[in-house]
C-alpha cells in the first residue's frame, strides 16, 4: 500500500512564508514524479510544481520566483517552501506521486493554505 501523508499549510499574512513536506510511505518505484497541485474553492486542480526522481522541475507561471519543490529520494519525501505568498495562493494543496512506469498515480489528503490581505 502506498500512502501520502502531507504536513504543514495554515493561514499566514499575504508576504509570508509556509513549507509543505509529503511523505510517501510504501514500496514504490525508484523513478517516479513527486509534486504538489492546488484547488481553490470553485475552480479547478491545477499544477503547482512536480520534480522528477531524477531532478527535474516544473513550475506553474504563477508561482515561478516564489516557490521551491524540492526532495529526498532516500526518505522519499518532498518539499514545497512558499514565499512571497499572495491572497491567490489561497487554495487546498495536494501532494501528489506518480509512477510513469505503470502509469499509476496517488494522491495526499489535503492540505489548507490560507492566504490573509
Amino acid at each position: 500500500q502506498v500512502h501520502l501523508v502531507e504536513s504543514g499549510g495554515g493561514l499566514v499574512p499575504a508576504g509570508g512564508s509556509l513549507r509543505l513536506s509529503c511523505l510517501v510511505s510504501g514500496s514504490i518505484s525508484s523513478i517516479n514524479v513527486m509534486g504538489y497541485y492546488r484547488q481553490a474553492p470553485g475552480k479547478k486542480r491545477e499544477l503547482v510544481a512536480v520534480i522528477t526522481s531524477d531532478g527535474r522541475i516544473n513550475y506553474a507561471d504563477s508561482v515561478k520566483g516564489r516557490f521551491t519543490i524540492s526532495r529526498d529520494n532516500a526518505k522519499n519525501t518532498v518539499h514545497l517552501q512558499m514565499n512571497s505568498l499572495k491572497v491567490e495562493d489561497t487554495a487546498a494543496y495536494y501532494c501528489n506521486l506518480w509512477l510513469p512506469r505503470n502509469e499509476y498515480e496517488y494522491w495526499g489528503q489535503g492540505t489548507q493554505v490560507t492566504v490573509s490581505s
